[in-house]
């Protein structure tokens, strides 16, 4: 996936301005496919250039103008053909396993910080995924509902049960990681306690 086919999916659901488009990563699209905002604007220009999404300027105060663009039907192509293809799973950078293989160079307190760290992170993340999985599936979030206002009533579960199939992933991910770190934390702990049997066992008069 690509910044450029996820603002395609987003503006699938309607047209929007760059800063909408920020908002709604924020929110929704960002827990699938991060990006820096500065990197939104640039895109979305660069879409329109390419013809897949059409610029139009409206008002934005009583003075100034703001652009918003549309998916235009050669970006519906774009999208359709994306989803179509057949992506084999790539292998991933993964700093925290890397330096987990190397814990031994690490001092105890660190590695025990690294792994709670990774926790707290997963734990809050699988919040997030599934408060948002609750609320697609109870309709709650305005983009999809958006999103549902273009799409005949016989594809509109389709729709919905698609969205929480992806967060169910998320969420899924997210708990085996916190207990990949868990584990973690049960490892160092017995190898300190064989370390401190060890030491014992080493003096005088053990």
């Amino acid at each position: 996936m690509s910044l450029r086919v996820a603002l395609l999916a987003l503006l699938a659901a309607r047209p929007m301005t760059g800063f909408d488009a920020m908002r709604q990563f924020d929110a929704s699209v960002g827990y699938l496919w991060h990006a820096p905002h500065t990197q939104i604007y640039g895109e979305l220009r660069k879409l329109e250039s390419g013809g897949l999404v059409e610029g139009e300027e409206v008002p934005r105060g009583e003075h100034a103008r703001k652009r918003r663009y549309s998916l235009t039907e050669a970006g519906r192509d774009q999208l359709r053909s994306w989803v179509d293809e057949v992506e084999e799973p790539r292998r991933e950078r993964d700093s925290q396993r890397l330096k987990a293989a190397y814990f031994e160079w690490a001092r105890p307190e660190a590695a025990r910080a690294q792994l709670e760290a990774h926790a707290r992170f997963h734990e809050d993340a699988e919040a997030s995924y599934e408060k948002q999985r609750e609320d697609i599936l109870a309709r709650r979030v305005p983009l999809l509902l958006a999103r549902l206002e273009r799409t005949p009533a016989s594809e509109q579960d389709a729709v919905v049960e698609f969205k929480a199939f992806a967060y169910s992933g998320l969420i899924a991910r997210a708990r085996a990681e916190v207990e990949w770190a868990r584990e973690g934390l049960r490892l160092l702990d017995r190898l300190q306690q064989d370390r401190s049997e060890e030491v014992a066992a080493e003096q005088p008069g053990a």
